[in-house]
């Protein structure tokens, strides 16, 4: 064994941060029969938050962990994204008819964060994980394989601390990226923001998204849980934004009073500036970085919370399965490129969309206030571009085909790509799907169809779950194909795909990635 193995440490994993990122990651890692510690120099969890939006591909990874459905019925579904041009309704496009299902969460949840991560502190606590609150990361070196962390305590005590891995969850001032000395390019956007929950009346407050654009402003109204309420997200008044105390009166209230939307009450309010940054590496031997602490984008899209927990995910089973020597070490090698493509794309495709919406001066105003309500509706009407919408913004697209852990192909699916989720209905009437087997965090192999003796021969000599299915319509229409074999990693992803005949392909592949199926 290396050295990492040798090193007497006091736990697997150290991760820092406990906010979505850090506590999916340690979710997923303590089910995963991994050692880990979290701490967080606050004093308890954020009681207010500016990330609200969950996606369909974050809620398949908490049905993994048992807690989707809690986020769902206690969070608000919408079904459309209204459009807004200087008060006028000018295109509303609808989510809820986009025909054949691309996951159980066809849909797109409002949740707060804060209200998350007191779910996930929860689950956390089931596992007996507890968050250590007002312990600050201070430092770090590299130590016979893993790191030796130097922690602070309320009360100037430090504490000496020895893990296998570091992650760094500490969001956008990360402490863990400062240390490692890796880069953040990109830039901040000029304008300061603002984000408030508010009650009042008004056409928007209608369960649904609104998106209104302005010749100098522009407003995002999301609904919340309770009747007459929502949260806004808009500019704040630049001749305001040099003051050290900014209110409600400081925002731009030109959007706002162009869609009689009547604000009566400001529960919480606070200001934001948005940045577009990518670190120039997600790692360093022993050390991660993830969520805020490796890329920051803007809130177009919902996406940031999102692209943290799925950087959790992606993270947790390859530590996993190297500290219980259940797949080649080098698999950590594939977390920072199948991750920072996707950060890096996401950057640049929000901030084109932020600072459209953004964007002062004549042709800008000219474009948003005349081209916007001339092609918007024409774009809304066809259901092609609808579900296109949701599968990106949902994150259901996300794929890794460039991945070396990508390989083959059987039909439509390739290796890299998220499984494709099928629904059918059994003999009896229930519905049952080909996501079920997912909650056992395993590598596992799907046949639907019959599978060939190679096939389950190499599964029973790796130790990996083989899961049969009778072949379906259903499946064909998804782009599987019968008799085919997929190899499918711990968070959904096909490694491997190949026809029935390929089960010595597939047998090179286990031996080659040492894949071992079996906790």
């Amino acid at each position: 064994m290396c050295d990492l193995f040798a090193m007497e440490t006091d736990t697997d994993v150290l991760i820092v941060g406990a906010g979505p990122t850090g506590l999916v990651l340690a979710l997923f890692l303590a089910r995963m029969g991994v050692r880990v510690r979290i701490v967080d120099k606050t004093a308890g969890p954020g009681t207010t938050s500016r990330a609200l939006v969950l996606h369909a591909r974050t809620l398949e990874f908490y049905e993994q962990v048992g807690i989707a459905n809690t986020c769902v019925e206690r969070g608000i579904k919408f079904d459309a994204v209204n459009m807004w041009v200087n008060g006028r309704h000018v295109a509303r496009a609808p989510f809820d008819d986009l025909g054949e299902p691309f996951s159980r969460f066809s849909f797109i949840v409002v949740y707060p964060q804060d209200a998350q991560e007191k779910v996930l502190v929860e689950a956390l606590a089931q596992l007996g994980v507890n968050v250590e609150r007002q312990t600050e990361f201070a430092s770090f070196e590299k130590f016979g394989g893993g790191v030796r962390a130097v922690l602070k305590r309320a009360d100037g005590s430090e504490d000496v601390y020895r893990a296998k891995y570091l992650a760094g969850c500490d969001g956008a001032h990360s402490r863990v990226r400062e240390l490692l000395g890796t880069g953040l390019p990109g830039g901040d956007y000029a304008d300061l923001f603002y984000v408030a929950d508010i009650e009042g009346s008004g056409a928007t407050l209608n369960g649904e998204v609104n998106v209104a654009l302005d010749d100098a402003d522009f407003l995002i109204v999301f609904p919340m849980k309770n009747p007459g309420t929502g949260r806004l997200v808009g500019a704040v008044r630049r001749d305001a934004t040099e003051r050290k105390e900014l209110t409600w009166e400081d925002v731009s209230q030109r959007a706002i009073e162009h869609l009689k939307l009547d604000v009566t009450k400001v529960n919480w309010f606070s200001t934001y500036r948005v940045h577009h940054r990518v670190a120039n590496n997600f790692r360093s031997g022993p050390v991660f970085l993830l969520g805020d602490a490796a890329h920051i984008h803007s809130p177009v899209g919902g996406q940031g919370m999102n692209t943290g927990i799925g950087d959790a995910v992606n993270l947790a089973w390859k530590l996993a399965g190297v500290l219980h020597d259940r797949i080649d070490p080098a698999v950590l090698d594939s977390y920072e490129p199948e991750r920072i493509a996707f950060a890096r794309t996401l950057v640049a495709t929000t901030d084109r969309a932020f600072e459209f919406a953004t964007a002062r001066g004549p042709l800008a105003t000219r474009v948003r206030l005349t081209a916007v309500p001339l092609l918007l509706p024409n774009v809304f009407r066809f259901r092609s571009i609808r579900r296109f919408m949701f599968r990106t913004l949902s994150q259901l697209g996300i794929k890794y085909p460039n991945s070396w852990l990508s390989a083959g192909s059987a039909g439509e699916v390739s290796g890299g790509d998220r499984l494709p989720w099928v629904e059918w209905a059994e003999a009896d009437g229930s519905r049952a799907d080909n996501y079920q087997p997912f909650s056992s965090l395993t590598w596992q192999l799907h046949c639907y169809g019959n599978p060939a003796d190679g096939v389950r021969a190499s599964c029973e000599v790796h130790e990996v779950a083989l899961h049969t299915f009778a072949w379906r319509a259903e499946m064909q229409r998804a782009g599987l194909v019968k008799d085919a074999i997929y190899l499918i990693r711990p968070d959904e992803y096909v490694a491997f795909a190949g026809g029935a005949g390929d089960a010595a392909l597939l047998q090179h592949y286990l031996d080659a990635h040492r894949i071992s199926g079996a906790r």
